[in-house]
């Protein structure tokens, strides 16, 4: 399988983006989980995944954003839970195979089951849409250290727990088991920023 380095995926991205603004803010969003998947993989017990898997996993994982994007520069808050399968079908019609789209239909929150789908009435497509293997896991994973928001934020291992709390114990429960896999990222070290470097201090505290 050929996998797309960061140059092909940041020309894609500069592709499907609505505006530079948004490109910025989904781009850079990417960059920055791959920097915190690629601390966690010098662990000694994940020297075996993929780690140019993982990399095109989280440069592309949040692609689908901007299919969100309306004609007035804003995005679509309401439907946002739909981003990573619009995620999936950009990259289905772009030609990648499905275990790089899967990166993006299989990362939302800690994995989304049938049932999660039904009982809150979400517009997805009934189904579970979890992340089954080491590489979408840690993808995933990943992904729950920064959020987008503004101004973007930065969001520790406790702080997350906290906030997926709201959607029942069982959430909680399947993001210990992340932790457990993959360790806690030191969100301290400096990470990529919209080209420069920011270093982030005190998050958590």
């Amino acid at each position: 399988m050929r996998i797309p380095g960061p140059a092909e995926i940041q020309a894609l991205h500069e592709k499907y983006a609505p505006t530079t603004e948004a490109f910025t803010l989904v781009h850079t969003h990417c960059e920055i989980v791959w920097s915190i998947a690629e601390q966690l993989l010098a662990a000694p017990h994940l020297a075996h995944l993929d780690a140019e898997l993982v990399r095109s996993g989280c440069l592309l994982h949040d692609i689908g954003v901007y299919r969100l994007y309306g004609d007035d520069g804003r995005l679509d808050h309401r439907n946002y839970i739909r981003h990573g399968l619009l995620g999936h079908e950009i990259l289905e019609a772009e030609g990648f195979p499905d275990t790089l789209r899967r990166f993006c239909s299989h990362h939302t929150g800690v994995g989304l089951t049938r049932q999660d789908i039904v009982s809150q009435g979400l517009p997805l497509p009934p189904a579970d849409y979890l992340a089954v293997t080491e590489e979408e896991r840690l993808v995933m994973y990943a992904d729950k250290f920064h959020t987008k928001s503004r101004p973007s934020a930065y969001l520790s291992p406790t702080e997350y727990a906290a906030h997926v709390r709201r959607f029942g114990e069982d959430k909680v429960t399947a993001f210990e088991a992340l932790r457990a896999e993959f360790g806690d990222p030191d969100l301290t070290r400096p990470v990529p920023c919209g080209g420069g470097v920011r270093r982030v201090a005190g998050v958590g505290d």
